[in-house]
């Protein structure tokens, strides 16, 4: 980008609540410019399964680290990022990035992580994420989240998805878990679990501690970064002081 002829975010005029939320997190945001993006440039380079909504030449990018077990997450998926994938996502205004961070205080988010990574690899990762927040108290009881991600997608994409997973035997991957060790006897990882902590790796180095929190660049340009949920509504005003440059 020709910054002469395209000043970069520092010049964009926000909401007065966002210069608020701004103040709180543009420490982090400073932090990540160096670690995070070298980070970022590094996982890029190794195959990983396409977790996104939209496309790439949207002017805004929204990275979102999210733990699938967590209740806040829940909420943050159905009031905030549902209604911004159906407006501004699908009105080619954001391309939306989702990493996973499965935090160990939630029993099965691990593993409900590597199913969304299988159904990603065959082109389901929108049926898995709503399937998994729409019942996360069902599964989360009991793990059995295998029957809600089946019902969301075809059987044929969901035998792919079985294929996919059937060797798993090791723990999955998690913000505090053990390290995942391919070499380790009979019992086999599951083949998204080195995505799955590369993004762990992305959230630390931003740094997150906790989730959900989220990255919003434009044109290229990394804005600010936001370890906690906020409102469309409040979104949507950052996301139109971007636009209407």
């Amino acid at each position: 980008m020709n910054r002469e002829s395209k000043p970069g975010p520092r010049n964009v005029r926000l909401p007065a609540v966002f210069l608020a939320l701004f103040a709180l997190v543009a420490p982090a945001a400073v932090r990540a410019n160096t670690n995070a993006s070298q980070a970022h440039r590094s996982a890029a380079t190794l195959p990983a399964p396409a977790k996104t909504y939209g496309v790439k030449s949207a002017p805004i990018t929204m990275e979102v680290f999210t733990d699938y077990q967590c209740p806040t997450c829940r909420a943050f998926y159905e009031n905030t990022l549902r209604p911004m994938i159906a407006d501004y996502v699908a009105g080619g205004k954001v391309y939306l990035i989702h990493h996973d961070f499965p935090l160990d205080m939630h029993q099965y988010s691990g593993e409900a992580a590597r199913w969304a990574n299988a159904c990603a690899e065959v082109g389901e990762f929108p049926a898995a994420e709503a399937a998994l927040y729409d019942n996360q108290d069902s599964w989360a009881a009991n793990g059995n989240m295998a029957k809600f991600i089946a019902a969301a997608m075809p059987a044929s994409d969901f035998r792919r998805v079985q294929l996919l997973m059937k060797d798993a035997q090791m723990p999955a991957p998690q913000a505090h878990g053990p390290s995942v060790d391919p070499m380790t006897g009979v019992a086999r990882p599951c083949p998204f679990d080195p995505s799955i902590a590369r993004d762990i790796k992305l959230a630390y180095q931003v740094p997150f501690n906790g989730t959900p929190g989220f990255i919003v660049s434009y044109r290229g340009q990394r804005l600010m970064a936001v370890p906690y949920a906020v409102s469309w509504p409040v979104l949507k005003q950052l996301f139109d002081s971007l636009l209407q440059r």
